[in-house]
């Protein structure tokens, strides 16, 4: 069964039971600064989870595009991905344990046909926080999961909280049996032999846990579920990795046909890497040194060198990528309409990796000269590192070119320095969702309403071409792109500044109002169109001064948010500018 049928089955089966399908948001989060990319289907849908309304109801299904980047030294191996899809269905204080459970076990054994005896479960063993969840036990028992197939673990591998505080609660989890032999007697899905893979989670949302560790329960139940889409194709047809699925094979094939060297390694950090990198560039991201356009870089640069190691001739990278876009095309009909865009990305990012090397190149040279000079034959594991982290020089090509000048490689704590290097670079990204599920703190509520108000501010001052291009809120300072072609001048900035401070000033009403979209547009609504949009929207009116087609939230009064300052205006990118802006509170 391909992916795309899967999918397919996935939404249509949810909907046939009540469920809204809502489509997949950007893996570029929206007014998001806790993360970096879209990791997880719920990110967003944070707003809801939390209590507020959404427009679809309190059942929802959709596949969300993610992409996760604490593994990306893994891939090359065969199961870590940076890119992939997530089936999800959610309620929203609607159904909880026993229906969701009731329906996983439907789809699994009906609509994918995976025969029940195929089927093991997890449930929460209980601890002082919370008790043993017997209930999710009980609701498997009567699916029809026996009691020797249903295990109960602790919060370490049956609890879930996004962060360090927040919504969170039990889980139960899937596995499918490979068929592989037991790795003993006391084999069970918590083992990393391969036995048994995790193919769906279901998490209860129905506690909440505070900055001092204590857990209350929710007001609103929530059900959150996740299902990775290339994991369970690959297990459907039989495949032992993900790279074996339509999804990847073309683009294997052609690497395979166009390598001088064979390293299946490299050929899966490609396809993979190339795929990632495709589907953030089609939802608007583009290489730079800092947070998710580095990230973009390094997919790029690291897919770069391990053409390079295949000995693929790097002319030929138009047609890769023209395969890979082929082999996505049914499962993401967009990326046709941005090819072009996508190419021209990837093959600039590879001319400046390229140059990039020509400099490690030159330092490699100034070492060996130095090296001999002083009648030394040795290159120490310091300077091999120093050379991959300042010019992403590949260790292995350091020790091809030593060995090409009778210099011997001192390698011996290179991996301790890479994973120190890694670990500061994981940490860096695990801190960007440390907080908990997501910021919605009052402060980001303010903040989030303010971008309203500077999106209007700006089109009356700059011109009905000004469109929001994207924007970062923390609970300090917001971040506004907008489309302009030159510097803002001082007397504008003055003038749109003056103009958001008038307008909190009268102190205007904010309200909500659901309408489909065509309704929403034609109310003169301003809405970022590119993007895919439910059937039914929420339209946030702030007086008589701004429409937009927003999730929210909201203050209720503009009143709240103090007074409006810019602190600078500076370019994003070409044809885009950017205006970072703080909220400075008045004293009573």
């Amino acid at each position: 069964m391909k992916a795309i049928d899967i999918r397919n089955k996935y939404l249509k089966f949810f909907e046939k039971h009540g469920h809204s399908v809502i489509p997949s948001a950007p893996v570029i989060p929206e007014n998001d600064p806790s993360v970096l990319f879209t990791t997880a289907g719920m990110h967003p849908l944070v707003p809801y989870l939390l209590g507020e309304k959404h427009p679809a109801g309190t059942r929802l299904t959709d596949y969300q595009k993610c992409l996760r980047t604490v593994d990306i030294d893994e891939v090359g191996d065969n199961r870590h991905l940076t890119y992939f899809e997530m089936l999800g269905n959610w309620s929203l204080g609607d159904y909880f344990k026993e229906e969701s459970i009731t329906m996983s076990y439907e789809f699994l054994t009906k609509e994918l046909e995976i025969p029940a005896e195929k089927l093991s479960v997890t449930c929460f063993a209980g601890d002082e926080d919370a008790p043993r969840d017997t209930i999710s036990y009980e609701c498997w028992k009567k699916a029809g999961i026996p009691d020797e197939r249903i295990y109960f673990f602790g919060k370490g591998d049956n609890w879930w909280i996004a962060g360090e505080e927040g919504p969170c609660g039990p889980d139960t989890e899937m596995f499918y049996d490979t068929g592989k032999p037991a790795c003993s007697t006391n084999c069970n899905p918590s083992c990393d032999c391969g036995k048994y893979v995790e193919i769906w989670n279901n998490v209860f949302m129905e506690y909440c846990k505070d900055k001092s560790g204590k857990y209350t329960k929710l007001e609103q139940k929530n059900v959150d579920t996740g299902l990775g889409l290339e994991r369970m194709a690959m297990l459907l047809q039989g495949k032992k990795t993900p790279f074996e699925i339509e999804l990847f094979a073309p683009v294997m094939a052609k690497l395979e046909e166009l390598q001088n060297q064979d390293f299946i390694q490299s050929r899966r950090i490609v396809a993979e890497h190339l795929r990632s990198s495709i589907m953030i560039i089609q939802d608007g991201g583009r290489p730079s040194n800092v947070d998710r356009g580095y990230i973009l870089r390094r997919l790029l640069r690291r897919m770069t060198r391990h053409l390079n190691k295949l000995e693929i001739d790097l002319s030929k990278l138009p047609e890769i990528i023209e395969v890979s876009i082929q082999a996505l095309q049914e499962m993401y009909p967009e990326l046709l309409e941005k090819k072009q865009i996508i190419q021209n990305v990837i093959l600039e990012e590879k001319d400046k990796f390229m140059k990039t090397l020509a400099k490690g190149e030159k330092e490699f040279e100034k070492i060996v000269t130095k090296l001999k000079n002083q009648h030394q034959t040795k290159i120490d594991t310091q300077t091999v590192f120093n050379l991959y982290e300042t010019y992403g020089f590949p260790p292995e090509m350091t020790v091809e070119l030593a060995s090409e000048n009778q210099l011997e490689v001192e390698m011996t704590d290179f991996d301790q320095l890479f994973k120190a290097h890694q670990e500061k670079s994981r940490m860096g990204s695990e801190a960007k969702f440390k907080g908990g599920l997501a910021d919605q703190s009052e402060k980001s509520v303010m903040y989030h309403t303010a971008t309203h108000l500077l999106h209007q501010a700006l089109k009356i001052v700059l011109g009905d071409h000004v469109n929001q291009k994207g924007s970062n809120i923390t609970e300090e300072r917001l971040r506004f792109d907008f489309s302009h072609p030159q510097k803002v001048t001082k007397e504008e900035l003055e003038q749109v500044e003056r103009i958001v401070n008038e307008q909190i000033a009268k102190d205007l009403v904010v309200t909500c109002k659901e309408m489909n979209l065509e309704e929403a547009k034609q109310s003169g609504a301003i809405g970022l169109f590119e993007n895919k949009y439910a059937d039914i929207v929420k339209v946030y009116t702030i007086g008589d001064f701004s429409k937009e087609i927003c999730g929210g939230p909201h203050v209720t009064n503009t009143g709240k948010l103090g007074h409006f300052k810019i602190k600078k205006e500076e370019a994003s990118s070409s044809g885009v500018r950017r205006i970072k802006a703080i909220l400075e509170q008045n004293e009573n």
